[in-house]
């Protein structure tokens, strides 16, 4: 009866490593994190009352248009929904917005001072965290040295 509770717990362990990191996006919708692998992903927590935040939105949506780069959204004061998607359409915001903060699944620390963006590499790997606006420049300075 040995075998039984081997193959049991390989099987546990095999289902532990199949296990999604999804974020509930802004229309509610599942984002599969592991779909963004090979490509630069640029978490930038924002506010509506954060003026550098407004002024980098043109940037970020420049830059979500590239075809190696995605940009999610993060509403640092906690807006979902309906009014989260009203929200990003009033500000011309044109890249996806997640629901919920990734960070504490990833350990990252909640940023202390806005705009923050957290640029993650196309391995998976949090790279750095920025402060301040960011413009398309920078970033790709960055991405691409």
């Amino acid at each position: 009866m040995k075998y039984p509770k081997i193959i049991l717990a390989a099987t546990l362990l095999a289902l532990a490593g199949c296990q999604k990191t999804e974020f509930a996006q802004a229309d509610g919708q599942a984002l599969d994190w592991d779909s963004l692998r090979g490509q630069w992903v640029l978490v930038n927590y924002w506010a509506e009352w954060c003026k550098p935040c407004l002024e980098e939105i043109p940037e970020l949506n420049a830059l979500d248009a590239k075809a190696n780069v995605t940009v999610l959204g993060v509403n640092f004061d906690g807006i979902r929904g309906d009014d989260l998607i009203a929200l990003g359409q009033k500000m011309n915001i044109r890249y996806g917005m997640l629901a919920e903060d990734p960070g504490p699944t990833f350990g990252w620390k909640l940023p202390v001072a806005l705009p923050a963006t957290f640029v993650v590499n196309p391995e998976g790997d949090l790279l750095e965290a920025r402060f301040g606006p960011q413009t398309e420049q920078q970033i790709m300075d960055l991405i691409q040295p």
